[in-house]
């Protein structure tokens, strides 16, 4: 039996693993909107379409398809497990019929009500276009995750990594290269043209998924076909029985993610609504009545201004839903072998290494918001303090991620659900009483943001904390932390005022200071001892980062 030190470098690599995926792929996310968003036309008007229709897009997608690969997997895989090959090929036929059906209709929804969703449900006239563009890839992306829920029932993984990363490299080329191509266009042509190369990636993705299990579990499965009859199995061998048995396990996984793309399509109607309301008598800046034509204009543009932050911040969050990922199978590993104790450990060490990961990013996003407008957005560089609000909403929603994680390793699957429930409620009843004040406007957005966010955390930790016991102590996971921060903080301002001065390059000062302030923030954290020894080589590469910190005498 392996020990702790080395079931733990294993659950790190794996962790390591995801992370280093998700940062390629929210890596080339970020560059293709920051392109386009300073391209001459696109600007915050483009980029409020734009992000206001891959809400409902991904409320939609979240309704038809998250889920699926999970409930597929886990009933194929059980069936191959006991040699019932037929009836994991059963399952598989059936989830491409229900979920094709599912998927076409919600294609089919999405384009011919785009009048509808855009000006009754959003209110934001423009976005129309957004929702025709994205509306076929539903139907494919609902096909993809059958495919790739089969094949992790047979324990290949590959074709569910490669696929996403082959997905983002097309849409990060050919979403640049079609709003170039609609430069002398309206944004919401230009935004239009930006979703419809998400739709053309998936659709190369899908190809991609296809010719994989063709070639190797298509003939798999054929040699299969000509082995013995297996006995029929009654209670699920019926179309709606198999149908029912997958929609009861991906119900549940899909519970999660629908009520937060829900939660963000309510936060978007009710910014276009409070915007509309705040403005009515005039917008800062523009003389006389306006229009509604001018008011919804002035919506798309604080909109896609809201929306540049959180390109900014996903990042961060991808660095982190490596240990939500990796947190389900390890506990629930955990606690099926009665190993309570060593569960308990995971969720602390995921909690201590997701809080030295987001704080830092935190901190630097507050203190170098500006600078890094600048430098990202230099067409459009408005906005930065509310990347600063942001920042602060990011902290919770990194852990929250973390602790949701574990949540569903430990059973609670429908915990995080609830927190998330209760968070959006009074985002929803915040940003209903703040947006309308014209003073705050946008703002109120994000000030209910850091609240809900901050409520699901709680009502998530407090759960978790229920379900199992966890000794964090205050001084470990807070204060040290913290004071390591506070310090970063100071620094990072300084260092950058300091090669500012030296270069005279906003852009060399903000990209010397994020290096300077990331080693700074290093030393901070070995000088304070928050991760001992035995927390330092459980890590990746540990041995040789604890080698190198006792040569400079920061540890024994």
């Amino acid at each position: 039996m392996p020990s702790k030190s080395e079931r733990t470098q294993t659950f790190m690599s794996r962790v390591l693993y995801i992370l280093m995926s998700q940062v390629v792929i929210k890596l080339l996310g970020l560059v293709y909107r920051l392109v386009i968003t300073n391209i001459d036309g696109f600007g915050n008007v483009g980029n409020g379409f734009y992000s206001t229709g891959y809400q409902i897009y991904m409320l939609l997608l979240a309704i038809s398809s998250v889920g699926i690969p999970n409930a597929i997997s886990k009933m194929v895989s059980e069936r191959l497990a006991v040699g019932k090959y037929r009836q994991a090929k059963r399952i598989f036929h059936v989830a491409l019929v229900l979920f094709g059906i599912i998927g076409a209709a919600v294609s089919f929804l999405m384009y011919f009500g785009a009048d509808f969703i855009a000006l009754t449900v959003i209110r934001l006239d423009g976005v129309q276009l957004t929702l025709q563009a994205l509306a076929p890839s539903v139907f494919f992306v609902c096909i993809s995750s059958v495919i790739r829920g089969y094949c992790l029932g047979h324990q290949d993984v590959k074709v569910s990594g490669t696929s996403q990363v082959l997905e983002q490299v097309f849409k990060s080329t050919l979403t640049i290269v079609f709003v170039l191509l609609m430069v002398t266009e309206s944004a919401e042509i230009m935004s239009a043209a930006a979703n419809f190369a998400t739709t053309v990636s998936i659709v190369i993705s899908f190809l991609y998924i296809l010719l994989y299990y063709r070639r190797n579990l298509g003939k798999l499965q054929a040699i299969r076909d000509q082995g013995p009859e297996e006995a029929p199995d009654d209670a699920e061998h019926g179309f709606f029985r198999v149908a029912k048995s997958i929609l009861w396990i991906s119900i549940p996984i899909s519970l999660s993610s629908t009520i937060a793309a829900f939660a963000r399509v309510i936060d978007t109607a009710t910014i276009t609504r409070g915007i509309t309301a705040a403005f009515a008598e005039g917008i800062p800046g523009v003389a006389g009545v306006p229009t509604a034509e001018m008011l919804n204009l002035e919506v798309a543009r604080l909109s896609g201004m809201l929306s540049k932050s959180d390109i900014i911040t996903n990042l961060p969050l991808a660095l982190n839903i490596a240990f939500a990922t990796v947190l389900v199978p390890s506990i629930a590993s955990a606690l099926a072998k009665g190993n309570r104790q060593e569960a308990s450990d995971r969720v602390s060490y995921s909690l201590l290494i997701s809080t030295l990961l987001v704080l830092p990013c935190c901190m630097g996003l507050i203190t170098l918001a500006q600078p890094i407008f600048d430098l990202i957005y230099p067409a459009t560089s408005d906005g930065a303090d509310l990347l600063q609000l942001a920042a602060i909403a990011l902290i919770f929603t990194a852990l929250d991620q973390t602790i949701c994680g574990a949540l569903q390793g430990v059973g609670k699957v429908f915990a995080p659900a609830i927190g998330l429930l209760c968070g959006a409620a009074i985002k929803v009843v915040l940003n209903t009483i703040l947006i309308r004040i014209p003073e705050i406007n946008i703002y109120g957005a994000a000030y209910s943001s850091i609240v809900c966010h901050l409520v699901a955390f709680s009502v998530c930790f407090y759960l978790l904390h229920r379900a199992i016991p966890l000794k964090l102590r205050p001084m470990k996971y807070v204060v040290k932390p913290v004071l390591a921060n506070l310090a970063m903080g100071v620094f990072s301002m300084l260092a950058y005022r300091l090669v500012y001065v030296i270069t005279g390059s906003n852009g060399v000062a903000t990209l010397s200071s994020i290096a300077l302030s990331a080693l700074f923030y290093g030393v901070m954290v070995a000088a304070l001892h928050i991760l001992d020894r035995e927390e330092l080589l459980q890590l990746p590469g540990g041995g040789k980062l604890y080698s190198l910190l006792r040569r400079v005498k920061l540890y024994r």
